[in-house]
């Protein structure tokens, strides 16, 4: 386990450096960032005083060998647009993000899952075909229509909720929370729903695919001769062995909801790092843009790790392998 784990951490630094190295050699080439930083009256000595000041003038290699040797240090620089780190422009913008979606990870997982199975078991019933159809729709429709067409029906036309912003947020150390008030909890409600709902989709239907299979399986038919009751035909055995595929596209979903969470953060004004990243593109904030892209590429190579341990506590047949080839 410790040599797996040691495998994984050195394979998850190449994909940092990687990923470093696109993001920082892509972003140079989107424009001049000194265009936006200095006024109009500005001449020409200004703007090479200033690109001096911030290491543009330097060759491309150069600044990525600083950008490096800084962020090692945890120090990724200073945004052009806000004038203040960008590790403190991100860690201010994270909890709004994660708040986000997480809420729209445990959606997706506390619908998604009982109707996969309920879907899987009864397969005929018209309710089944009634979920179906809904995720189908679920799948189809882009998110910036499923966050507008919420925003007119609940904020437009009922006025339950609200159309934009987070609401009021509770400050608790480093960490802003909405959870601790009531206008927080009312703006997390659609935008979770409008991030949740392709995520919620897709468990539903990789839950019933892995019901339907998993219930012609020989073992299944086994523990029905055996006399066992549905409840544990269904739950204690088909169920136990199709989370692990759930595990997977989970683990997989949770980073893609970090990194695509832009779009509805946009729609919704939700001041988390999406909506950070977009305002940089458009003010080329290479900072910015750069660490962000590389702290997705981090999420990602840590729920991947994490899911990789999940899997050897969920599937016996994984701990089994390894014992038989410790063994030789």
């Amino acid at each position: 386990m410790i040599a797996f784990v040691i495998r994984r951490l050195l394979q998850s630094l190449i994909v940092m450096l990687v990923v470093g190295f696109v993001a920082f050699s892509m972003f140079n080439f989107l424009g001049d960032p000194i265009n936006n930083m200095v006024g109009q009256d500005a001449t020409e000595q200004d703007r090479e005083n200033l690109r001096a000041a911030l290491g543009l003038d330097k060759p491309f290699y150069v600044q990525f060998f600083v950008y490096l040797l800084n962020a090692a240090q945890g120090n990724f620089g200073t945004s052009y647009r806000l004038g203040m780190p960008v590790v403190t422009a991100l860690a201010e913008r994270l909890p709004a993000t994660l708040e986000l979606v997480f809420c729209a990870a445990g959606l997706a997982l506390l619908v998604g899952v009982p109707l996969g199975v309920y879907t899987g078991l009864h397969r005929d019933r018209w309710l089944s075909k009634v979920f179906l159809t809904l995720s189908l729709i679920g799948i189809s429709l882009p998110t910036f229509l499923i966050g507008i067409l919420l925003i007119l029906v609940f904020a437009v036309y009922l006025g339950w909720l609200p159309s934009f912003g987070r609401g009021d947020v509770v400050q608790l150390g480093f960490w802003s929370t909405g959870f601790l008030t009531l206008s927080g909890i009312k703006a997390l409600i659609l935008p979770s729903i409008t991030l949740a709902l392709f995520q919620l989709t897709l468990v539903m239907r990789l839950v019933r695919a892995e019901m339907l299979e998993v219930l012609r399986t020989d073992y299944i038919k086994f523990a029905r001769a055996r006399g066992l009751s549905n409840r544990a035909v269904h739950f204690g055995h088909a169920l136990a062995n199709t989370l692990v595929p759930v595990i997977t596209i989970t683990g997989l979903q949770i980073g893609s909801l970090i990194a695509f969470a832009i779009v509805t953060e946009t729609v919704f004004q939700w001041p988390g790092m999406g909506l950070l990243f977009l305002q940089a593109v458009q003010f080329v904030d290479i900072p910015i843009m750069s660490s962000y892209l590389i702290l997705i590429a981090f999420f990602f190579v840590a729920i991947n790790l994490v899911v990789d341990l999940l899997y050897y506590f969920v599937d016996p047949r994984l701990r089994a392998d390894r014992a038989v080839a410790g063994g030789h």
